[in-house]
């Protein structure tokens, strides 16, 4: 088995919590069905076995089969009773619930479960069925960064990107070859070295494809380099560039001069065992991560030149204190919003998550008394998302786990917050779960069902209607989450990572009812859960702060929970190529929503608790180690639903108060120091 294959194979299957949630959603009401069963008392014996035909599945990505179960009892005769086939990776495959047809999207090993009550006390029973989805055959390997020209005694690293017959970017091995090493040597990591003049070809194998490259070396005539940095003395996490001109030996200018940089730390003498990390891209970009001095090496072929900078503490902590609470300590708590009411005081709303479907209203114009001043009750088991509009009369809840399974979300008259009332619910279409919502003007964008989200007419809020859907068309797409600004939608797409449609922008001629995608950038982790746009106040960039989510170990509503996932920053000022430039990771924690203001990051990383991060000037590299993060808060409360452990789910910084919301405790305000008091 290519090495690819084994690890499509042995990948472990993490799920999102909205895949966890519809799971447990579909088990609950599968098991009350209200359905006699053979096997209750007074009746005939009841099931005793399922038998799975076929009971191990092989298809391609794209191809799907049905599954048959039977369900037989003790004396083998067969029962006419309902199977609810379970899906285990929603992403890998589509699975009809009752139907069983099986839909294979990635490849892989994946499994469904047939499920069926038993006989006495209603016990479960159940066959695993394995879905084998082979590795889709290798379609050519692309070269990237090999301009011309090669000059002899300099080496350079082009990027090689494998596509498979879907066009799916793969990681197999790549094998790397010169016809003529005495001319052109290239090592097993693709790195070519120019010996002297001439030609020769590069080969690269992977599989059955092979890609050959006509490559010439040329007599080098750079005979001396001059190298020079934009600062020397930074703070850690700054960003400053060097610059190189490489000249020949009449003093000219030579122009794609291959130049190499490299850095090398210098040992703090205080402290020798401390790591000392830093970076320099090939385009002259350095970041440093902790203090010290750093060498950075320029060099083409004989050529080379050198400069030390100066890298100093960034020093941006600041203390972080607890204003006020409103604990709820029933249920968990789900997502937040803060607003203006229309009577000039300052109010919240937070949904609740595997509860009775309330959403709670919180008067927070003073955050240290925090009062609950109403609480809405909808036909939903979590009120997960909610939002107000931008003029304070209107809010929405989304519903899922609907006693008649009708979804959707319900319209809130919130003008008088004392006293929410309903307005409209809308359900049409969405019955499967609203997981997350949006509003902006007078549209609402709900997710629906995990696979789209649709554009819903608010301009009469008793009277809602579609205008428009929006859905990827790619194999087994999924949605958790949209956030509209600037009449933009930035969708997280989950494997498909962040997606940008005109709703109203009119960058690419789009409006609500007429949704254009005009640009996107696909996670190669596949667990884009949320997305920020931001524009940086002190550069000018455009970027979107893109939020992992994930649980290797499952969700624990009444323990701790360790989730997984961090936040990656997706530079796209040139749209036609978003670029990753940076990533803020906490190690013991998993990140959630967030929110960005001004330069400043207010990040939920679930048992991590509240990050605040600095994000000013240019962004590159692992934020986290780079000293950038202000302050945290892990809200604990001995008597929250998991005593003293902290799972931040959002924060909203508002009018120099951050709200958070907490899933064990409810709701939290607090404030940040300014960096002269803590100077």
């Amino acid at each position: 088995m290519p090495q690819a294959e084994k690890d499509a194979v042995a990948r472990p299957r993490i799920q999102p919590i909205g895949t966890l949630v519809r799971t447990v959603i579909a088990l609950l009401l599968f098991t009350f069905q209200p359905v006699v069963f053979m096997g209750q008392r007074g009746g005939p014996p009841g099931p005793r076995s399922i038998e799975v035909n076929p009971s191990r599945l092989t298809l391609d990505v794209g191809e799907s089969a049905t599954l048959e179960a039977t369900v037989r009892d003790a004396d083998g005769n067969v029962l006419a009773v309902p199977v609810l086939f379970l899906n285990l990776d929603e992403r890998a495959l589509t699975v009809g619930t009752e139907s069983g047809r099986v839909e294979a999207h990635r490849p892989g090993t994946f499994g469904v479960v047939a499920r069926v009550p038993g006989g006495r006390g209603g016990r479960l029973l159940s066959v695993d069925v394995e879905v084998v989805v082979p590795l889709p055959p290798l379609d050519r390997v692309e070269v990237v960064g090999l301009h011309p020209p090669v000059y002899a005694g300099t080496f350079l690293q082009p990027d090689y990107h494998v596509y498979d017959v879907r066009d799916t970017p793969r990681d197999d091995l790549v094998l790397f070859s010169s016809t003529d090493p005495a001319v052109l040597e290239v090592d097993r990591f693709g790195q070519l070295s120019g010996r002297v003049p001439g030609t020769a070809t590069l080969r690269l194998e992977v599989g059955d494809v092979t890609e050959d490259l006509d490559v010439e070396v040329l007599e080098n005539p750079i005979r001396s380099l001059e190298l020079t940095a934009s600062e020397s003395r930074v703070r850690t996490g700054d960003v400053i560039r060097f610059s190189s001109v490489a000249r020949d030996a009449l003093g000219r200018s030579v122009e794609q001069a291959p130049v190499y940089y490299s850095v090398e730390s210098h040992p703090n003498q205080s402290d020798p065992a401390s790591p000392a990390s830093a970076q320099v891209t090939q385009d002259g970009r350095f970041v440093a991560e902790r203090p010290g001095l750093y060498t950075v090496s320029a060099n083409v072929g004989t050529a080379f030149q050198t400069v030390t900078i100066d890298v100093v503490p960034r020093e941006v902590e600041r203390e972080i204190t607890v204003v006020g609470r409103g604990p709820v300590r029933d249920t968990h708590s789900a997502d937040i919003w803060i607003w203006e009411g229309l009577d000039g005081r300052d109010y919240a709303i937070t949904g609740t998550w595997g509860g009775r479907g309330e959403a709670h209203i919180w008067d927070v114009t003073d955050p240290a008394a925090i009062v609950r001043i109403d609480e809405v009750r909808v036909d939903a088991r979590t009120i997960n998302d909610v939002k107000v509009s931008r003029d304070g009369s209107l809010a929405v809840v989304t519903r899922e786990g609907a006693s008649n399974r009708r979804n959707g979300v319900i319209i809130l008259d919130v003008s008088n917050p004392r006293d929410v009332r309903e307005i409209a619910a809308f359900d049409e279409g969405l019955t499967g779960g609203v997981h997350n919502v949006f509003i902006d003007q007078d549209y609402l964008y709900a997710v629906n069902n995990g696979t789209r989200y649709d554009v819903i007419s608010i301009a009469e809020p008793s009277n809602p209607f579609r205008v428009a859907t929006v859905e990827l068309d790619t194999p087994g797409h999924s949605v958790h989450d949209v956030w509209v600004n600037d009449g933009i939608a930035y969708s997280s797409n989950w494997e498909d990572g962040v997606v940008l449609v005109d709703v109203g922008n009119g960058i690419a001629g789009g409006a609500p009812d007429h949704p254009v995608e005009f640009a996107s950038y696909r996670d190669p982790g596949g667990h884009t859960h949320a997305a920020f746009p931001f524009h940086s106040q002190s550069t000018g960039r455009f970027y979107v702060i893109v939020g992992d989510e994930s649980f290797p170990n499952g969700l624990d509503p009444q323990g701790p929970t360790v989730p997984a996932g961090y936040i990656h920053i997706v530079d796209f000022s040139d749209l036609t190529n978003p670029a990753e430039v940076a990533r803020f990771e906490v190690p013991e924690a998993g990140s959630h929503n967030m929110w960005v203001e001004g330069d400043v990051l207010y990040a939920a990383f679930y048992n991590g608790g509240l990050r605040v991060v600095d994000l000013s000037g240019e962004l590159m590299g692992d934020l986290y180690r780079q000293g950038r993060e202000i302050a945290r808060f892990l809200p604990k409360d001995a008597r929250g639903i998991v005593p003293n452990e902290s799972m931040v789910w959002g924060a909203q910084p508002y009018k120099g108060v951050i709200y958070l919301s907490d899933w064990n405790s409810g709701l939290w305000a607090l404030e940040l120091g300014s960096q002269e008091q803590d100077d």
